[in-house]
């Protein structure tokens, strides 16, 4: 029985949680060891739907000459598709919407963060990527959307009027 329980206090914390990644391609850009990584998100809460995010990973001769050895640039790019039927759970209708995928770029404070803003009015799913730090915050981003009009959508908690 109590393993039971823990089970499925685990399946609902992990259902609560954000995305998480998969490294699907990796390319050298220089001798330093510096690469540009890919990975595919796929949205916890909007079946169907695959982000695919790419940003800077510095090698160990870069921060060496650089100093800074402990963050990578807060330069990143997305682009999410649908790549199967879209199914959409529960999701916060804000205007912040909700953050569906989080990973440090930094030893302690710095993420990377990927937000989901639904556009009621234009039926569309908004990503926008972009990454948070504690001193000065960061003007760099990237935002691609997922247009729903048109699209054999299935709203599991009944479309938004």
């Amino acid at each position: 029985m109590r393993l039971a329980l823990y089970g499925a206090v685990a399946l609902l914390l992990s259902a609560a949680a954000p995305a998480s990644a998969q490294e699907v391609g990796r390319v050298g850009v220089d001798w330093l060891g510096n690469d540009i990584i890919v990975e595919a998100v796929t949205d916890p809460a909007v079946g169907g739907v695959t982000c695919h995010i790419s940003y800077f990973d510095r090698g160990v001769v870069d921060r060496l000459q650089k100093g800074n050895w402990f963050e990578n640039p807060s330069d990143s790019s997305i682009s999410c598709r649908q790549t199967g039927p879209i199914t959409i759970g529960k999701i916060d209708m804000s205007e912040e919407g909700e953050e569906v995928f989080k990973q440090g770029i930094s030893l302690i404070w710095k993420k990377q963060v990927v937000n989901r803003i639904y556009d009621k009015k234009n039926d569309t799913l908004i990503y926008l990527s972009h990454s948070r730090q504690v001193q000065d915050g960061s003007a760099k981003m990237a935002v691609t959307t997922v247009p729903l009009y048109g699209q054999n959508v299935v709203w599991s908690e009944g479309k938004p009027q």
